[in-house]
């Protein structure tokens, strides 16, 4: 099974062939490439599989998504406690 994880882009980074940037997934913030979602900009959301960008969610779908994964007990000391 593969899952992407939704993340808040906090920067981006034009690197000539390819573009990166910082994402944040709650308390955690990586390094993510984002070469497949152009459109995206720091301050809009993401679903990130592997490193990867693959597409740009809605701040409302990036919750709920983070809801089904704590209930599910997939972020369990991943994110900081609300």
């Amino acid at each position: 099974m593969c899952l992407a994880i939704p993340g808040k882009i906090l920067s981006s980074e034009d690197l000539g062939l390819a573009r990166s940037g910082r994402v944040q997934f709650g308390g955690i913030v990586r390094q993510v490439r984002l070469d497949f979602v152009p459109e995206a900009n720091p301050g809009d959301y993401v679903m990130v599989h592997v490193g990867f960008a693959i597409s740009k969610v809605d701040e409302d779908e990036a919750q709920r998504t983070y809801q089904l994964l704590a209930e599910m007990g997939a972020l369990e000391g991943e994110l900081p406690p609300e």
